[in-house]
């Protein structure tokens, strides 16, 4: 049968609740046969899932935040589809976005935990990163299926998915025609040479700090009081595509930390005894225990400090939103079981195309096939054959990821943040805790926990990140089957990928030291399990404090995930966020009509992908570069006054580039 002819524009009541009776068509409906797995999209998917897994990586290592791959990947399917001359691609334009879109998700389930393991002198081998990363995917594919017609079809309407929708739109513009694939480019290439001057050559600093001035040095010195700010074109473009809210409420919690934490605490240095210091907070460090008052800098009470307070604050956000969602996960098992009951009698032949998922025999088959394959890893690869231990790892990643995959997938659905870091941190406590009991402690100890909370952490991210690429094909029409099925594959490619580049990266920079790559969520996640695992001093307090800090935050309607996630990421990083968040909201305001703000808005998303694919992708040039033996770099000029100024300065024009690049857009486009 040919292909039916679809409509180019997503229906009236796509993003709307439905009424009573009513019912969603998608673009293509149930009864068009749609060409969808082809050899092309598969190629193209793979292709993807590659390159993005590796951009991904080094994003997410430098400055902790992964980006989400859905989009540029939309943008690049459709405009190879119009370069190529290829019509009708609706369909395999999704599935090349689901099997590249693994790239992103697997990505931060692997560098979020497993670069612990290099902070902690503890050697990874590619085999555990790869299998960690292959695991963790697997089971939050399979452990999602179920509860896919819940999110994506009993909930129409209620809830925005913000990513989601952004790519759809992409993908239904796609059938239009257009030049948003030339304009990606562009914005690429803009971003790309920026990082990459930055990068490889040094001609002017990453990043800007208070100490550039005179009052500024005086002010971290004395005051205990510092401001920075990341000047990469990558995380300029992440900042745009969070928006200004979401991004102020990262900031806040940074605010918190460096301008009323820090310096109360730091005006506390000639009355507090420094060995006192170092030993409630359990520091380790050589050089601070060599010089005892060098914990009062701004850098080191951040550190101490700061980041223990927002580890304990996103543990509680995760135990709020578990709890928050119970209800969604009974509904969604009741549906996922009345339909296994349903399909005995039935069969396929009775579910429409466009609802047609993986059987629930197929998925528990994988599920125990995957389950079994984690224990054998477990067993025989990291924990010496001991059997139980084995068993209370393998009970610990079932049982955590199951009951966070809806929390996963709520947080994508609502503010299309995949909040996997946080809830990991509270699996490693979990983990670390029971193991202990169970006489699991030391290297081993923190190896086992560390693993198994990147299994966790990947299962969870996958979950999230899915759940975007099925609501896509909700709304296009796409078989949810047929997307269940190949996004196994992507998550195979994208695991291989990211294994590599995070050896490749460890060689380049490594993940301690001068230098190193700020893996953020990484050094929360060592900072978190050492002390547990040896035997040291753990800042239980501390954690108690960002907790209590979470419950108040919730109880006045404050993200406390977002706001606790900016407590322990460094400030320099944070404070682009709001940069690229108001270039959104001043680019998306400057005119009364609504319609010319849209595409001011819609241009500016497409600036800000090519911002972070090509300057994430040329990082990964530099650290393969610099892999190679290859420095570049000015010497002496790097880390010089004058070149943190010529950075303030090329940050400024690049800002100014990007809003006037943006207020271009004409309304018809």
């Amino acid at each position: 049968m040919e292909p039916e002819k679809i409509q180019t524009s997503l229906p009236e009541n796509a993003y709307r609740e439905l009424k009573p009776g009513e019912e969603y068509t998608p673009v293509m409906p149930a009864s068009s046969n749609p060409k969808e797995v082809t050899p092309y999209s598969v190629t193209m998917g793979v292709v993807m899932a590659i390159v993005f897994s590796a951009a991904a990586a080094f994003l997410g290592l430098k400055v902790g935040q992964v980006f989400e791959a859905a989009i540029p990947i939309a943008i690049i399917a459709v405009g190879m589809g119009s370069v190529l001359g290829k019509k009708n691609m609706l369909g395999q334009n999704v599935i090349i976005q689901s099997i590249g879109a693994s790239s992103g998700v697997i990505v931060a389930g692997a560098i979020f935990t497993l670069p612990a393991l290099y902070i902690l002198g503890l050697d990874a081998a590619f085999w555990q990163v790869f299998l960690s990363s292959l695991f963790g995917g697997l089971l939050g594919i399979v452990l999602l299926i179920p509860f896919r017609k819940y999110f994506v079809k009993e909930m129409h309407g209620k809830y925005p998915f913000p990513e989601a929708t952004a790519t759809t739109e992409v993908l239904v513009s796609g059938e239009k025609g257009g030049s948003q694939a030339k304009l990606l480019a562009v914005a690429g290439l803009v971003g790309g040479l920026y990082d990459f001057v930055v990068g490889t050559f040094g001609l002017w600093t990453e990043s800007v700090s208070t100490r550039i001035c005179e009052w500024g040095t005086v002010a971290a010195d004395k005051f205990k009081v510092v401001f920075g700010l990341n000047t990469s074109a990558a995380v300029l473009g992440l900042g745009y595509i969070i928006g200004l809210k979401y991004a102020m409420i990262i900031t806040a919690g940074s605010c918190l930390v460096w301008f009323v934490i820090v310096p109360v605490v730091g005006s506390l240095a000639d009355a507090v005894d420094p060995a006192a210091m170092i030993s409630l907070l359990g520091v380790t460090r050589a050089d601070i225990l060599a010089d005892p008052q060098s914990i009062f800098t701004a850098e080191n009470l951040f550190a101490f400090i700061g980041k223990p307070i927002g580890i304990g604050g996103i543990a509680m956000a995760g135990i709020i939103g578990i709890i928050r969602q119970s209800k969604i996960i009974r509904q969604a098992v009741g549906l996922a079981v009345s339909e296994f009951s349903g399909k005995k009698g039935g069969g396929l032949a009775a579910v429409e195309r466009t609802q047609r998922d993986l059987s629930m025999k197929r998925i528990l088959t994988i599920l125990i096939a995957t389950l079994v394959s984690v224990f054998v890893f477990f067993h025989f690869g990291l924990l010496g054959a001991n059997w139980a231990q084995s068993l209370t790892a393998i009970l610990i990643v079932f049982v955590i990821a199951f009951l966070f995959t809806t929390v996963a997938a709520n947080a994508i659905a609502i503010v299309g943040t995949n909040p996997v870091s946080g809830m990991t941190l509270m699996t490693l406590i979990l983990a670390s805790l029971v193991l202990v009991s169970v006489g699991l402690s030391g290297t081993t100890g923190m190896t086992a926990a560390l693993v198994i909370g990147g299994v966790v952490c990947t299962a969870l991210s996958m979950a999230g990140g899915f759940i975007t690429d099925l609501k896509i094909g909700y709304w296009l029409g796409t078989t949810p089957k047929k997307q269940e099925a190949w996004k196994f594959l992507g998550t195979f490619v994208a695991a291989a990928t990211v294994a590599g580049v995070m050896i490749i990266l460890n060689k380049s920079y490594g993940f301690v030291g001068e230098g190193a790559l700020v893996a953020p969520q990484a050094n929360a996640m060592a900072a978190v399990i050492q002390p547990l695992m040896t035997g040291g001093q753990t800042p239980w307090m501390l954690y108690f404090c960002g907790a209590a800090l979470a419950l108040v935050l919730t109880s006045i309607g404050i993200p406390a995930l977002a706001f606790a996630l900016g407590m322990f990421i460094p400030m320099e990083l944070n404070a682009p966020l709001v940069v690229g968040g108001l270039v959104a909201w001043f680019v998306s305001n400057r005119s009364k009509d609504e319609g010319l703000n849209k595409a001011r808005f819609d241009r500016g998303t497409l600036i800000a992908s090519g911002f972070i694919a090509g300057g994430a992708l040329m990082g990964v040039v530099t650290a393969v570069l610099k892999f190679a033996g290859a420095e570049w770099e000015i010497a002496g000029w790097k880390g010089s006054n004058a070149a943190e100024w010529t950075g303030l300065a090329m940050y400024l024009i690049l800002i100014g580039y990007f809003a006037w690049h943006t207020l271009r857009a004409k309304k018809e486009e």
